[in-house]
């Protein structure tokens, strides 16, 4: 089986995540001891148990779906001997697990990364008095040109129609009212701790930088696409720069996607709770084939096939 592995961002989480793989197969709940260790906390507690405010906090949250999604990919190479992936892409923090599944470092390497990022950009959010809204239906450039006169920027590109804007609170207020007053699209504030994607990230991304210099990088096994690039990386020195930068930059989902399809791959495997990556490709090219692995029942239905 030939596939790209798409990997799930921050939104996705749900809890009791991961609990069945554990349940069911020794590899996984191995998995989550190595990452308890690693932590020094009981992240299998966080992601079976909660409470939802715990788990959603993003020091919590971030090495969440880094495991669940690395967890999700051993079980499906075991039922499915013959994967071959063709590419790798992960939302924001998705894109770390993306470079784990591709060799560029080790999951415990990994794994201290992500829950550092996660650690210094909650402390950013609690720092700075940022939001983020979601722009539904409008064209980019009208769009852009509004965050330009708000004083916010473009986080995410998620799909045609969907684009979410971040910054301080007052402009993201400003935004909200100027896109309803001239009818440019639906908009709504979304629910979040900060303004991630945004230049009230820069403190996080300093200290991430300081991170990234202190590890080893070998280059990806297969493809990984950059969200800050919109473009495959594999010189390690591309990588740990599009990593450091995809912190106040935009994430380019849907010309990451784009690119990719255009490579010729037609079948994608998304890895982590719920479907909201599939959802998204949904609006980039309908009819694309995503098969959605989230829990031990789709990872039945899966060999299955």
């Amino acid at each position: 089986m030939r596939a790209v592995l798409l990997f799930s961002g921050q939104g996705a989480q749900a809890v009791g995540m991961g609990r069945d793989l554990a349940e069911q197969n020794p590899a996984a709940a191995a998995m989550l001891e190595r990452a308890n260790e690693v932590l020094g906390f009981d992240l299998a507690k966080v992601m079976f148990e909660g409470p939802i405010e715990e788990l959603t906090r993003t020091s919590r949250c971030q090495p969440a779906l880094y495991v669940h999604g690395l967890m999700l990919l051993d079980l499906v190479r075991e039922r499915v001997p013959g994967l071959e992936p063709t590419a790798a892409a992960g939302l924001s923090l998705g894109e770390f697990t993306a470079h784990a599944a591709a060799g560029t470092f080790s999951f415990e390497t990994g794994l201290q990364l992500v829950a550092r990022r996660g650690a210094f950009m909650e402390e950013a959010c609690a720092a700075t008095a940022g939001g983020m809204a979601a722009m539904i239906g409008g064209e980019e450039d009208a769009i852009r040109a509004l965050a330009a006169e708000c004083g916010v920027e473009v986080a995410n590109l998620n799909a045609p129609g969907q684009i979410v804007l971040s910054g301080p609170a007052e402009g993201i207020r400003k935004a909200l009212a100027a896109a309803q007053e001239r009818e440019l699209c639906a908009a709504k504030e979304l629910t979040v701790a900060g303004a991630y994607h945004s230049r009230l990230m820069q403190p996080a991304q300093d200290q991430l930088a300081a991170e990234l210099a202190g590890v080893e990088l070998h280059p990806p096994r297969f493809p990984v696409y950059s969200n800050f690039l919109a473009a495959p990386v594999s010189d390690p020195a591309e990588i740990r720069s599009s990593l450091e930068r995809q912190v106040t930059g935009s994430v380019r989902w849907a010309g990451s996607m784009d690119r990719i399809l255009e490579a010729g791959n037609d079948d994608f495997l998304e890895l982590g709770p719920g479907k909201v990556l599939a959802g998204l490709m949904r609006r980039i090219r309908r009819g694309t084939k995503v098969i959605s692995i989230g829990s031990a029942e789709d990872l039945e239905k899966l060999a299955a096939r």
